[in-house]
């Protein structure tokens, strides 16, 4: 039987999902093949019955690991997933990384534009980064993917009314989450998950991005049980095997104001 406190993050989250596809036309979701936005996809089967109903975009930027390429694969299948992916380049950018900095966003600019999506689902949570704290649940950008963090939509009661007139409209469904409480729930609804999160010569990837900006961290988590008993003494934070630059508080500022995902 299901927590309560996992019952209650499930049951928004849900909500949130139900309400993004039925306010919006056109809704498509990212996936990383991470953790977070495998338990995204895991709630939004049990938010629609066993199936997806809307597109999974993962913009490659063909240097993921080859573990994250073969779970995408395994996944895809096993849940009949609409995958869509969307190659993006490697060259030099003026703010984050070569490999996931500006160029993603671009691509998805494309991917957006050539699909005509005016909503797309999102894994974040307000835990991750304190840019990403200042999200709603839905939140406007503009026709150039541009985000007023400055300026955010008020949700009262459960009213997730945001619409973008121009632009798309970002769904947050885990924002409420926190690290231990996805892997709590990938540990209670058995989700299948990235092999890479378990150590293997004593370290794991606890934040999976590229081979070119990831690197494991020290454990001896071998599964998901011994993650959740991790979790619950390190103080070792979460994104401390991703690429500095990008985790700056500025930077991250102004990667999210620009598009970043």
């Amino acid at each position: 039987m299901i927590e309560q406190n996992l019952k209650t993050l499930e049951d928004k989250s849900i909500y949130i999902l139900r309400e993004a596809k039925q306010k919006f036309d056109n809704v498509a979701a990212l996936w990383s093949m991470g953790k977070d936005s495998t338990t995204m996809l895991a709630l939004a089967k049990k938010a629609f019955l066993g199936k997806i109903p809307f597109p999974i975009i993962h913009i490659d930027n063909r240097i993921d690991f080859p573990e994250t390429y073969a779970f995408r694969e395994y996944l895809t299948k096993k849940w009949g997933l609409n995958l869509i992916v969307a190659y993006s380049e490697i060259k030099p950018d003026s703010i984050g990384s070569a490999c996931c900095g500006r160029n993603k966003p671009e691509t998805l600019k494309k991917v957006m534009k050539e699909y005509g999506f005016d909503a797309l689902i999102v894994s974040i949570r307000r835990d991750e980064h304190g840019i990403r704290s200042k999200e709603r649940y839905m939140s406007p950008r503009d026709e150039k993917f541009r985000w007023d963090y400055k300026n955010q939509p008020a949700e009262l009661w459960d009213d997730y009314a945001s619409k973008a007139t121009k632009g798309h409209v970002r769904i947050h469904p885990l924002l409420d989450w926190n690290e231990i409480d996805v892997w709590r729930y990938i540990q209670q609804e058995k989700i299948p998950i990235n092999p890479l999160y378990f150590s293997r010569n004593g370290f794991r990837y606890r934040s999976l991005g590229c081979t070119h900006c990831t690197v494991p961290v020290k454990s001896d988590a071998k599964n998901v049980n011994d993650i959740v008993k991790e979790l619950k003494v390190t103080k070792i934070e979460e994104r401390s095997g991703r690429s500095m630059d990008k985790e700056n508080e500025y930077v991250m500022q102004r990667l999210r104001s620009l598009g970043y995902l």
